[in-house]
């Protein structure tokens, strides 16, 4: 293929139906087709990017191996196309003005008076083809975050317009709609699809083919009144039903023939349906899956869906690879204490001590940590979730009883969890952490090298403060390993304690390294293991 096709996904009515998902779900189809395909998400804040983001504001940052902090969905677009996405994948408004305005200042543009139009549509649109034009992708699937009617979003749906006739062809837009079920009054109801569908026309943009967000499924009749209303074609009006797993929705729009619509819409061959045999096999183990594996997540924002989603997902991949059914519970860690944490625990098969920043929470931490060690439960330490491993080993087996990180206690007399030396004077926050794929040595007959399989692996950080290497030797004197560091620089990525079944601490983030096809070898093993117990 020569030519490069240009998909945008747009959203209407309200947010959080799930663009992010047709997205991926849609280049997988054209993945399992043979086509080269990556997927971009827009975000029309103002932020540089999420990484300065509150969870409770924008839900999990999930990073790049290249080091950018990104949107969750792009998550979603590596575990679904198992491809690794890079800071080429994730752009928001504070990125284009940033751009625009450090162009202004150099003198680019010559005296002009800088508008929206063109050159924040210009910027927008050359960041919707680079990986066209740079990686030559089949197919650039850009998702537009936000709504239509959204003020934000306008320079994006301008940029989508003009693109549609610079293109022609090879430029589809696919709009998703809410059609809401009215109980008492027993139906379904078009009206907020056709005024969306309106809003997208009034900026000149009329979409291609039409995603259905519902929760009933939709009669033809309905889908015929859909299309009539808003200028598509019936085969066009695609019904997204709630489905038990999202891993569900590529075969859910496959049964419609999505992918071959859309292959007719840019003038290619539909050709044969694809098999998709892994993703068959992935569900059909989900299906049959009937005993279960219980594990805690211990972490302070549980009550967030989407705070820790790579980990609930990858924990959810292992867990069907070992033909098992996951129970998740969630455990907020401000709410641990030492009255209730054996009640809180009680049944647990394996227990996830959560990443994040700041010490709310963190002292349940430790209490859950004291908990899972001394009673031999299988444990996973993810960065903060390590770090606390290791402050909790030196306050209760060393004895250092006010051992601490100096993020939370920068006078501690025990600085077992330190600032790395290259962060000392940073002051600015925005992706200034030791962000992206690192590799990592493992130590020889570990339980960590054992469950990868190999002594060498490459894994994605986002941390400032790190093992304090003064102490090591007091901690392996005492049976707290390090089992894994950095080759360049010696930094300790992995602790363990190889008298327990299975007590593991990370530095480095697993979750950003599984996908559907490929799930990560430490989750894999912790399900074991707890299967095991």
């Amino acid at each position: 293929m020569t030519e490069t096709k240009y998909i945008f996904v747009t959203g209407g009515v309200v947010s959080s139906l799930g663009k992010g998902i047709v997205a991926a779900s849609l280049g997988k189809l054209l993945q399992a087709r043979g086509y080269k395909v990556t997927i971009q998400k827009f975000d029309p804040y103002i932020n540089i990017d999420p990484g300065t983001l509150n969870p409770y504001e924008h839900g999990e940052c999930y990073v790049t191996d290249d080091g950018h902090e990104a949107d969750l969905d792009l998550g979603h677009y590596e575990r679904f196309l198992n491809i690794a996405t890079s800071r080429a994948n994730n752009i928001t408004t504070g990125r284009i003005y940033q751009n625009v305005i450090r162009k202004e200042r150099k003198g680019d543009y010559l005296g002009k008076t800088v508008q929206v139009v063109p050159h924040i549509t210009d910027e927008i649109k050359r960041n919707v083809k680079l990986l066209g034009q740079k990686k030559q992708f089949d197919f650039v699937i850009t998702e537009i975050g936000g709504t239509v009617g959204d003020i934000e979003s306008l320079p994006y749906l301008e940029s989508v317009r003009q693109l549609k006739w610079e293109l022609g062809q090879n430029c589809i837009c696919i709009h998703l709609t809410y059609v809401p079920y009215i109980a008492a009054a027993g139906e379904v109801k078009t009206k907020p699809t056709q005024h969306s569908v309106k809003q997208l026309q009034e900026v000149g943009i009329q979409p291609d083919i039409l995603v259905l967000r519902t929760e009933h499924e939709l009669s033809q009749d309905i889908i015929r009144k859909v299309a009539l209303f808003c200028n598509v074609s019936p085969d066009s009006v695609i019904q997204s039903m709630d489905v038990p797993t999202i891993y569900e929705v590529p075969l859910v729009l496959a049964k419609q023939g999505m992918d071959e619509t859309l292959l007719r819409k840019v003038g290619l061959e539909v050709g044969t349906k694809p098999e998709m045999k892994q993703w068959h096999e992935f569900l059909q183990m989900k299906y049959n899956a009937s005993e279960v594996v219980n594990i805690a997540l211990v972490g302070k924002y549980v009550e967030l869906q989407d705070a820790y989603k790579s980990i609930d997902e990858s924990l959810l991949q292992a867990a069907i690879y070992n033909n098992r059914k996951l129970n998740l519970v969630s455990i907020h860690s401000e709410k641990v204490t030492e009255e209730n944490v054996a009640e809180l625990l009680h049944g647990m098969d394996g227990v996830v001590i959560a990443p994040g920043f700041g010490s709310r929470g963190i002292e349940g931490k430790f209490i859950a940590l004291k908990y899972t060690r001394e009673h031999d439960i299988p444990t996973l330490g993810i960065c903060l979730g390590m770090q606390c491993m290791v402050i909790e080993f030196a306050r209760n087996v060393l004895g250092y009883k006010e051992a601490h990180t100096t993020e939370i206690s920068p006078n501690t007399a025990y600085k077992v969890i330190d600032l790395m030396e290259e962060q000392k004077t940073i002051t600015d926050m925005g992706g200034s952490m030791r962000l992206g794929g690192y590799d990592c040595i493992l130590k020889k007959g570990s339980k960590l090298a054992e469950a990868y399989g190999k002594s060498f692996i490459h894994e994605r950080h986002r941390h400032r403060f790190e093992f304090n290497s003064q102490y090591r030797e007091d901690f392996e004197k005492n049976g707290m390993i390090c089992v894994g560091e950095n080759p360049d620089t010696g930094l300790v990525e992995a602790v363990e304690i190889p008298a327990l079944r299975w007590y593991i601490g990370v530095q480095f983030h697993p979750e950003y390294n599984s996908t559907v096809v490929n799930p990560n070898p430490l989750f894999l093993s912790f399900i074991k293991e707890a299967i095991k117990k």
